[in-house]
């Protein structure tokens, strides 16, 4: 297992106890099931354009791999996302011999090649650290509690990204920017699901995952796929904060990726916009600090630290989830040439980075969009 030493972002001394992650206390703290109520059950139909029911069901529509197949969100190891057990009660194709060995560089070549070819739309390969994985998972299936190890010499993680819609998310946090996170979920499971198998077809092991088993915004770091920031995601180079996370562990011998940081730490020092927009006001204004708000935190490294309860309380306020802060986000833009200046200048300076967030503002970007413009594109 690595040691600290080889990445430039401190890693927790300890691992995380799952039942604590917000969306599982949903589940068991009396505190925060009545909000998990007024999100999950208490449906609000209105004339306002982002929450009449064609949304809700556009909106629903989307998690609906993720929910009904994948199970990602509820248990490790099941659906989609198993690495044990998995039913063979109709074997289309049979694979023989043993192993395929290659240089640890050309494999890495070819998962990198086989993900991009299942839907992945950034890929990374890094060490997994033993305190990225949760000390303990929490089922929500069962309402069991239990310690969580990933299975012994799977210390091997590709690091998958995959970019939600940019249209739909400009109208967050209607029922079509919280389409675009639960298609992202849906993805998420269809590509590591199959990239599982690839490498089970090669002659290894492998284990998909989603948001469970492990800490995903630290490996797509160590595995160069962007950088922590202010409002507590990945910032990638290509599509800023609009990713959603699956990695797959395996036995593979693989070469590793390193972590490449490219200025949005001092970007987002300078810039706040997701502080500023933040209908909760989960996302601090100040610097970073060791403790975070929640025990849904896990404190101990110095960082941001967004107020979970917060962000959930608008959710269920709201009947939708939020992603104001994805929108908002100066490095959040479709393709061109002021999305590729901004990285490439801030990676080298921080000068301009007051300038960027300003120019942002007066050229739009960022700015609400209403759903209507989404379903008048097709």
């Amino acid at each position: 297992m690595p040691s600290t030493n080889d990445l430039p972002f401190p890693v927790p001394a300890g691992r995380f106890d799952q039942k604590q992650e917000m969306f599982k206390r949903a589940s068991w703290d009396e505190k925060i099931r009545p909000l998990a109520a007024r999100f999950y059950r208490e449906v609000d139909y209105r004339e306002d354009d982002g929450y009449r029911k064609i949304d809700y069901a556009l909106r629903n529509a989307s998690w609906n791999l993720e929910w009904g197949a994948a199970l990602g969100n509820s248990r490790s190891n099941s659906g989609l996302y198993a690495w044990e057990g998995v039913p063979a009660k109709i074997q289309h194709f049979v694979e023989t011999g043993g192993p395929v060995t290659q240089t640890p560089a050309a494999m890495s070549r070819a998962i990198k090649a086989a993900a991009g070819f299942f839907g992945a739309d950034l890929v990374g390969i890094c060490r997994l650290h033993p305190n990225w994985v949760y000390s303990h998972e929490y089922n929500l299936i069962t309402g069991e509690h239990y310690p969580l190890e990933v299975p012994a010499g799977c210390d091997r993680a590709v690091v998958m990204a995959v970019a939600m819609d940019y249209e739909a998310m400009r109208s967050a946090p209607t029922g079509v920017g919280g389409g675009a996170t639960g298609l992202g979920y849906s993805q998420m499971a269809f590509v590591a699901n199959l990239l599982a198998a690839f490498i089970r077809g090669l002659g290894y092991r492998a284990v998909p995952c989603g948001n469970d088993t492990a800490l995903s915004i630290p490996l797509a770091m160590a595995g160069g796929l962007g950088e922590a920031s202010r409002m507590g995601l990945l910032i990638t180079r290509q599509f800023g904060p609009r990713v959603r996370l699956c990695k797959v562990f395996t036995d593979l011998p693989l070469a590793r990726d390193r972590c490449r940081p490219f200025g949005v730490e001092a970007f987002c020092r300078t810039c706040k916009k997701c502080a500023v927009h933040c209908p909760s006001h989960a996302i601090p204004h100040g610097e970073k600090t060791t403790e975070g708000p929640s025990l849904s935190n896990q404190s101990g490294i110095l960082k941001w630290y967004v107020n979970p309860e917060n962000c959930f309380s608008f959710w269920a306020a709201n009947r939708m989830d939020c992603s104001t802060c994805i929108r908002v986000c100066p490095y959040n833009k479709p393709g061109g040439i002021l999305h590729a200046i901004v990285p490439a200048v801030s990676r080298r300076t921080s000068l301009f980075n007051a300038f960027f967030a300003w120019l942002d503002d007066r050229l739009g970007y960022g700015t609400e969009v209403a759903p209507a413009r989404f379903w008048g594109r097709f």
